[in-house]
């Protein structure tokens, strides 16, 4: 479910003073995926200029290897073009290379694999649990993948953390991707299209990827709204355990409406959330590790509702700033330990707490230990000190299960 083509234009969709969506797309990733075509001997020149966009970006994603004196990183992020243009170029890439992993994957992806991978979902599958797991059966069929697959924590473990959390785990060890294009749009598909069977959108608590952290990060908090952890033991995209029971909500009527009109109807519906909890938790997110966490009143007025009016949205989702707050924290701190990058005093300044031992007794209510103990374990599971919190009990890239029905059987 993850080709970087059908839902591709999500990328960078930006909320402007004013309200509205402004579809535009990193010129970064215009470079991705002209240095994918020049590295498949595709010229990029008439692709651009169908496309109509400037063949200056051409000459620019030559050169990838960019020092921070070449290219700020101000300057790449300011950078924008069009999301239709960009769209135009990926759709013109699909056909010239047949490939939907537009030459970044180990093997090619043909076009239309993802169409049919969406068929196989929403044709019987009841909740979003069954679908991941029938689009992760389905692309483990092909050689070129992705492979990726859904892990849930294992029942009766006694474990402090992630007990509540699900994974989807993503295999990119044989993408061809110097500048992370691949994986970040194999997971940012997966994250979307998850969305769209289910009607809204799925909240991240976090991502880890197994590359570095890339100059263009500042982007990712666009892409995904959430946490990001860097240097990771393995890819993946980390949401709620209980948004796996939500019921798929779509039909053939609706897929055919969608595969016809992606990526456009995508980057319509492409905001963090429709609920108030969604919007809540997404602008405590933004606010850190630069900023102090909103109050409900400054959070109130962002959302242009009453402090009185968002407090009972809460309510009526079942949840409260306070709660909500705690666990941007919770997230926030997790993904910093677990990357192993930043010192448990200074960590405990940026998430705003007034002294450490006021982040060691939350981080205690949290997880049941301390933030050095849990450190320690995350660095005890990887020799790189990034985590997998989750656990497992047979193959990492085994066959996916359940297995998909034999033709002719009832799913």
């Amino acid at each position: 479910m993850s080709d970087p083509g059908h839902l591709v234009m999500e990328l960078s969709i930006r909320r402007e003073a004013t309200g509205m969506l402004t579809r535009s797309v990193s010129a970064h990733h215009v470079r991705a995926v002209l240095l994918a075509a020049e590295r498949r001997g595709v010229a990029t020149g008439p692709l651009l200029a169908r496309a109509g966009l400037s063949p200056a970006l051409a000459e620019e994603s030559l050169n990838h290897e960019w020092t921070p004196a070449q290219a700020p990183v101000a300057a790449e992020s300011a950078a924008r073009v069009p999301a239709e243009q960009f769209g135009q170029l990926v759709r013109m890439l699909w056909a010239t290379l047949d490939d939907e992993l537009i030459g970044l994957g180990g093997a090619p992806s043909k076009v239309g694999t993802f169409a049919t991978m969406a068929h196989v979902v929403v044709h019987g599958s009841r909740d979003l649990r069954e679908a991941l797991r029938r689009a992760g059966a389905f692309y483990s069929l092909f050689p070129g993948g992705p492979r990726f697959r859904l892990v849930e924590p294992v029942a009766g473990l006694a474990w402090a953390d992630g007990v509540d959390e699900a994974r989807m785990e993503f295999d990119v060890s044989g993408y061809d991707d110097p500048l992370h294009f691949g994986a970040e749009s194999t997971v940012l598909v997966a994250h979307r299209f998850a969305g769209w069977l289910v009607r809204r959108r799925i909240g991240l608590r976090r991502v880890e990827f197994v590359h570095p952290e890339p100059r263009h990060a500042r982007e990712y908090a666009l892409l995904f709204g959430a946490p990001c952890v860097f240097g990771a033991a393995r890819t993946a995209a980390v949401f709620d355990r209980a948004d796996l029971d939500e019921p798929v909500l779509r039909d053939a009527a609706a897929l055919k409406v969608f595969l016809r009109r992606a990526p456009v109807d995508v980057l319509v519906g492409a905001d963090y959330g429709t609920t108030a909890t969604g919007r809540v938790r997404h602008l405590i997110g933004r606010s850190l590790p630069a900023g102090p966490v909103p109050t409900p009143e400054e959070l109130a007025g962002r959302l242009s509702v009453s402090p009185q009016t968002l407090r009972r949205q809460l309510a009526a989702e079942g949840t409260t700033y306070q709660r909500l707050r705690d666990q941007v924290r919770r997230d926030h701190a997790l993904a910093e330990l677990t990357g192993g990058r930043i010192s448990i005093e200074r960590l405990s300044r940026r998430l705003g707490f007034s002294e450490p031992s006021a982040f060691h007794r939350a981080f205690r209510r949290w997880t049941g230990e301390t933030p050095r103990a849990y450190q320690a374990r995350a660095r005890a599971r990887d020799p790189r000190g990034a985590a997998d919190a989750t656990p497992r009990t047979r193959d990492p890239w085994g066959a996916p299960e359940p297995t998909p029905p034999a033709p002719g059987q009832q799913p």
